[in-house]
């Protein structure tokens, strides 16, 4: 098959070398320039403008869309008026489910097929493959299979339902992706700070006291730990895998700051658990804390602040 690609970012362009590797053909575009001229080296067809990669394919046309969420209405809105009845546009970004479902009834009336895919893989998806969340029409779904095969590994992709439930999935997928970071983080800084009971501690009324500081004196290691535990343990993942391949390469994770983004789907996910009635507190509190990576915090923080101070005149501690 021949499929268009716009968007050739981490993601869109490794999927296009995944694909071509697998015999099928591919036209591309972006906006960067050399982000397309770099595939054509590869043997994609570059082209410059959305009109020139719809005539670059043969019908009926596939067009998949791995572009940030923020595009994706604009890009279809434009792409419609160039396409054909039996056309299927997919997006493989991170786009809400809601927003799949009124962009197929935007699509159906024109003839032109609408998948959802929700994709995980990142930086690696070349070589291990993209996990695959698939939603729309099954016809159309299986029509697609020989491209979503390439993509994936074995095993790896799945018609989870009609239209929005792909990235209904993913969304999940990434709510639950928020909770085990947050859980290795959390756990690697208790282990951090295990020597607690070596640190000189203030002895005044706005200091907890540490009761028993001979129980912390570990110096631990923390990137032997993460490395450990990568063999053969219940919590070895590749998430640890990478977490501890940082560790090796910079013990104290100087490179980053802890400012910690979230793109949407960890918000998303908890609004579905509030709208089905699902307790979901390990989701929610992975979130919250990277709203509080951010900052966001910091006149919570100075409230509690000044509460105290009114109440028992606990002036800050410097």
């Amino acid at each position: 098959m021949t499929i268009g690609m716009i968007g050739l970012g981490r993601m869109g362009s490794n999927m296009v070398r995944r694909l071509m590797r697998a015999g099928h053909g591919a036209a591309v575009y972006d906006r960067s320039k050399d982000a397309t001229a770099a595939l054509a080296k590869d043997g994609a067809v570059a082209t410059d403008s959305l009109p020139a990669l719809v005539a670059a394919l043969p019908a009926p046309r596939v067009i998949c869309l791995m572009i940030p969420v923020a595009y994706v209405g604009s890009t279809v809105d434009a792409l419609l008026p160039l396409l054909s009845k039996g056309d299927v546009i997919i997006d493989g970004g991170n786009s809400h489910y809601q927003h799949d479902l009124a962009r197929q009834a935007q699509l159906a009336p024109h003839g032109v097929h609408y998948v959802d895919m929700g994709t995980s893989g990142g930086v690696w998806g070349l070589e291990r493959g993209y996990c695959l969340m698939i939603g729309g029409d099954i016809e159309i779904v299986q029509l697609l299979d020989p491209i979503f095969a390439a993509l994936a590994p074995e095993n790896g992709y799945l018609h989870c339902g009609p239209c929005g439930a792909g990235h209904f999935v993913k969304m999940v997928h990434n709510g639950i992706e928020y909770g085990l970071m947050a859980a290795y983080a959390e756990g690697l800084n208790i282990l951090k700070h295990a020597n607690a009971g070596k640190t000189h501690t203030e002895a005044d009324a706005e200091t907890t006291p540490l009761t028993h500081p001979e129980h912390y004196q570990y110096d631990f290691d923390i990137a032997k730990i993460a490395d450990v535990w990568r063999h053969g343990s219940v919590i070895q993942s590749w998430l640890l895998d990478l977490t501890a391949e940082q560790l090796a390469s910079d013990p104290s994770l100087a490179g980053f700051a802890g400012r910690v983004s979230d793109s949407g789907e960890g918000r998303w996910t908890l609004q579905a658990a509030n709208d089905e009635g699902v307790p979901a507190p390990v989701l929610a509190a992975a979130l919250f804390q990277r709203f509080s990576s951010r900052g966001a915090d910091v006149f919570a923080e100075q409230v509690l602040s000044a509460m105290r101070l009114g109440f028992g005149g606990h002036a800050e501690k410097k």
